[in-house]
């Protein structure tokens, strides 16, 4: 039963990378996209984009949460205080972000504006590193039962590399994401914009994760061993296809299946790590048998999960269906060619 728990946190975590991370990513290029004139029709999209799901991707968190709480409250405690520091700044980061997405386009002022975009753009590249770099944390071993909080437990090698990895790959999310969008609305110059920022941000992926090679070899042996046989080793190998097929199928400016690819890219990589770092929760001082909760409380959780997936898990379906279809927020004139294209004003 505590195995089974497990698996469904790493599908939690894999959910909340992909449909949270595409948000974090649309946000990074929001950042990224110039000043007020600049920036207007990116940004105009990018609201667009996000505007119909932006909360609904949280809800993945806090069912996270829930499951490590419920189900594993050992770890739970061993994270929450070894990790207090970057998990507070994450979560103030993503305050921040639902304050300024939120509050940004009903408000006239220009100023106004200014500030609640850098609040939405700047937390939308911290928060996602600061939860890479509590995982790069858990990953090299850093985090114990007993373990206090201190820097190094997350502003180490790992911690870093995997916080920055994190970051590329929500804008390589969000890129690539955006570029259908883009495509769907008929905006042929955006979809040229959004798709230069997703091969970049795949260029980017692939370096650090070449430099992570060697410090993962150095200062997480344990996942980087787990990593490179086995079930882990076939599903890095599987999320580097998906990766690569991304790519291609933007050089080709076929969109249609390029959205399910870079998630399963994504979404593989939290998996590999899953079969990585098993059978631990907290590699290698808390398995999962020990970090396990009582019996019956981990007979409820299924039960729960089960009732969540039949009865949340179709409407959650349903609301990414029709968001992709662009049947839930419209784009107008106003929005895209009103504003000139990207880069027409300095």
């Amino acid at each position: 039963m505590a195995g089974l728990i497990a698996w469904v946190l790493v599908l939690a975590i894999a959910a909340y990378a992909s449909a949270g991370g595409t948000d974090y990513g649309a946000g990074f290029w929001d950042l990224l996209a110039g000043g007020a004139q600049r920036g207007e029709r990116p940004r105009r999209l990018i609201d667009h984009a996000m505007a119909p799901v932006w909360e609904t991707n949280n809800v993945w968190l806090i069912f996270v949460f829930v499951v490590m709480w419920t189900g594993f409250p050992t770890m739970f405690q061993a994270v929450f205080e070894a990790m207090w520091l970057p998990l507070a700044l994450a979560a103030v980061g993503m305050v921040l972000r639902g304050a300024g997405f939120a509050l940004r386009k009903p408000t006239r002022r220009l100023a106004r504006r200014r500030v609640y975009g850098a609040a939405f753009a700047v937390s939308s590249l911290l928060t996602p590193f600061f939860f890479g770099a509590v995982l790069g944390g858990i990953a090299s071993g850093r985090v114990a039962v007993g373990t206090t909080a201190s820097a190094d437990a997350w502003a180490n090698p790992v911690s870093v590399l995997t916080g920055l990895l994190a970051v590329a790959a929500t804008a390589f999310l969000g890129a690539v994401f955006l570029c259908s969008d883009a495509r769907r609305f008929g905006e042929d110059d955006l979809v040229d914009y959004f798709r230069v920022r997703a091969l970049f941000a795949f260029a980017a992926v692939v370096v650090l994760a070449l430099v992570a090679l060697p410090v993962t070899h150095d200062d997480a042996r344990y996942v980087w061993e787990g990593l490179t046989r086995g079930w882990g080793l076939s599903l890095v190998v599987l999320a580097a296809v998906c990766g690569l097929t991304t790519v291609l199928l933007v050089l080709r400016r076929s969109y249609g299946w390029s959205r399910h690819t870079s998630v399963a890219s994504v979404a593989l990589t939290v998996g590999a790590w899953g079969f990585a770092q098993r059978p631990y929760l907290l590699p290698t001082s808390l398995t999962v048998a020990e970090g396990a909760g009582a019996a019956h409380t981990l007979r409820w959780l299924v039960i729960v999960t089960v009732i969540a997936v039949v009865l949340v898990g179709p409407a959650l379906v349903l609301l990414y269906r029709l968001d992709t279809m662009g049947e839930l927020e419209p784009l107008t004139d106003a929005d895209t060619r009103a504003a000139g294209a990207p880069g027409d004003h300095p």
